[in-house]
């Protein structure tokens, strides 16, 4: 299913590129050589699928904000005319049912990543995913915490709704980033589609991964400019807590989370999702900031285990941290494939996706709740009888 080479899938610890395992199996069968017949493909769904609600007490608003830097040389097509970049940012709303329902994808997006799926995937029915976000809602008053997301390499912004729609949902702004041409398609005014010129680049060789992390880590910086400077783009941005600022991410997008904390003090606590970490640490860790490393629960992150990564950067980080591994989890159980895998009938992993969804959420908003709002929360302390495939990691 994966269309990324070995090679490809080497450079980045397979985890950093692959699709989820369970997508894997959604053609024909291969693990029985010895099978007369493969196994039919999966049906598409007739209906669209609908994101799981949003948990907090806000109405949520969506908007999309094409940005570019024009101060950098893309590193992947040079010739393009700056940096580009799709960020869209979720937020509290002042009240439901104002604005049109928000879009999850365009059907160019959603047809790119359902060929990847494989068999039984529509990109149209993907696209028409249900969210809970009404596009320029008016924000509710007041100000509130900033919290960038950075999708799995290969996959874009969208792939991290659920999250972004409930970390709104208690009162956050989201700012979901799309890094030019590392996602397998990014639609962008004019028409145009960025695909992942990336992913050809690290399957030739001679690039190193690290410079995804640290180019990420300058498209955080200027998002932030872009949101909290003196001319901001977003017409809303007043409502935005320039001095309680978090970034987490999934896969690759975790990893960048670190590289942009080290390389911005704006950023104040960090997450990162089952990513492996591409760069160390400068001397002096993260200067105190809080991090926190949220993985799967086998040989990969657990302590000691194949992504030597983890261990180095657990003991670089010199805060408040923490290493929480999920049972039954995978590497795309922290976005939003759980949701979309069942939707279209593919193979499941251990844990259901409803608790993959419950637990994601519920722990990436305590960190997040606990660091930038300073608010009391002991489910970070260690095990919960409510959440018993969560384990605290002590190395």
């Amino acid at each position: 299913m994966n269309r990324l080479s070995r090679a490809a899938a080497a450079a980045l610890l397979a985890c950093s590129l692959a699709l989820p395992a369970t997508l894997a199996t959604a053609g024909p069968a291969a693990a029985d050589p010895a099978a007369a017949d493969p196994a039919p493909a999966v049906v598409p769904a007739v209906t669209r699928a609908v994101l799981p609600a949003p948990t907090g007490p806000h109405a949520l608003g969506r908007t999309v904000l094409p940005l570019v830097d024009r101060s950098r040389t893309d590193p992947w097509v040079p010739s393009a005319d700056g940096r580009e970049l799709m960020v869209t940012l979720h937020y509290p709303a002042a009240r439901p049912g104002g604005g049109r329902p928000a879009p999850y994808a365009t059907a160019e997006e959603a047809r790119l990543l359902a060929e990847q799926l494989g068999p039984g995937v529509s990109g149209d029915v993907l696209a028409r995913t249900r969210t809970h976000s009404r596009t320029d809602a008016r924000p509710a008053p007041g100000r509130h915490p900033l919290v960038l997301l950075s999708p799995g390499f290969g996959v874009s912004r969208w792939t991290l709704t659920h999250l972004a729609e409930d970390l709104a949902s208690r009162g956050y702004v989201v700012a979901s980033v799309d890094h030019a041409y590392e996602s397998y398609g990014i639609s962008v005014p004019g028409g145009r589609t960025l695909t992942c010129v990336a992913c050809t680049a690290l399957d030739e060789g001679g690039v190193n991964p690290g410079v995804v992390t640290t180019t990420r880590a300058a498209d955080v910086r200027h998002v932030l400019d872009r949101l909290t400077g003196p001319r901001p783009a977003w017409r809303y941005a007043d409502i935005i807590d320039k001095g309680r600022i978090g970034m987490a991410g999934h896969s690759i997008g975790g990893a960048s989370a670190a590289t942009a904390m080290a390389a911005d003090p704006r950023v104040d606590a960090g997450v990162n999702m089952d990513g492996a970490f591409w760069e160390d640490l400068p001397a002096d860790g993260l200067r105190g900031r809080p991090f926190m490393m949220l993985g799967t629960h086998d040989a990969m992150h657990l302590p000691g285990g194949t992504d030597t990564t983890w261990d180095r950067t657990w003991a670089a980080l010199d805060g408040w941290k923490r290493w929480i591994t999920v049972a039954g989890s995978e590497h795309f159980t922290f976005s939003d494939a759980p949701v979309i895998t069942r939707h279209f009938g593919l193979p499941q992993p251990e844990l259901p996706t409803d608790r993959a969804v419950a637990v994601t959420r519920t722990y990436v908003a305590a960190f997040f709740d606990r660091h930038l709002r300073g608010l009391p929360r002991p489910l970070l302390d260690g095990p919960s009888p409510a959440n018993p495939e969560v384990h605290f990691q002590r190395p």
